[in-house]
């Protein structure tokens, strides 16, 4: 039964694409990028990403010994992580401070209700590094190639003291078509549906994210599938030396 798993994994995954996504143009009017960040939401709402990204949060949270603990989420766009992170918050017996960074500087500056926002790119935070407890990173990954990667990893377990969590897709033919139909019934913008098919075909295995990340922090990865075709990654950041150049949150 497993063999005739792993063939029809191999059958309906295609290989990794290239291609710009409509959303990364930095031109792109506000409205539309707005309701395409709309869009993000509603998928996530509906299509498992929130509930695949709680897990990973709540287990984070309750190992962060912060007081209060910092979660930075990287590549905040419309806030839903962080909205998401201050819920789980309000559960618990201690506060949590939220830092929500994007390289679009009005996203950024909508951080949200006792949160702070940082403008910058997730290829160089401008952070110091074991600055903040608990980093999150979700369907950010899938926007870079594979040449950068690497970078955009250790630059996440650079600025994590206790976890790093990423939420991102599995990439598969199958997701493609789920995603395609599914746009119309949540009456997606035509670039949104673009943008969602392309994501799912820049996603990952978990093969391929679990390589990945050990590959370049050398730390024990666990990479687990949810429902609607997410990956969620977490791992305990390396230890690193503390002389760094970059201004501190």
């Amino acid at each position: 039964m497993a063999d005739w798993s792993h063939r029809l994994d191999r059958l309906v995954t295609p290989a990794r694409r290239r291609g710009a996504e409509i959303l990364d143009d930095p031109s792109l009017d506000w409205s539309l990028r707005r309701r395409s960040h709309r869009d993000i939401e509603l998928s996530n709402q509906w299509l498992g990403g929130l509930r695949t990204l709680e897990t990973g949060v709540r287990d984070a949270l309750a190992e962060a010994p912060g007081s209060p603990p910092i979660v930075l989420d990287v590549g905040a766009g419309a806030g839903a992580t962080l909205t998401l992170v201050r819920r789980i918050a309000d559960e618990l017996p201690r506060p949590i401070l939220t830092v929500a960074l994007d390289i679009n500087a009005q996203l950024a500056g909508a951080a949200g209700p006792g949160g702070f926002g940082i403008c910058g790119s997730v290829l160089a935070l401008p952070l110091r590094s074991k600055s903040v407890d608990v980093v999150t990173c979700s369907l950010l990954l899938h926007h870079f190639d594979t040449d950068e990667l690497p970078a955009v990893i250790r630059e996440l377990d650079r600025v994590a003291r206790h976890r790093v969590v990423i939420h991102d897709l599995r990439r598969s033919w199958l997701a493609v078509a789920g995603l395609w139909s599914a746009s119309f019934a949540l009456a997606f913008h035509p670039i949104s549906r673009h943008d969602g098919m392309l994501s799912i075909l820049r996603g990952f295995t978990p093969g391929d994210l679990e390589s990945l990340i050990h590959g370049v922090t050398g730390a024990e990865v666990s990479v687990a599938r949810h429902w609607a075709f997410r990956l969620l990654a977490s791992w305990r950041p390396r230890c690193l030396a503390l002389h760094e150049t970059a201004p501190s949150v």
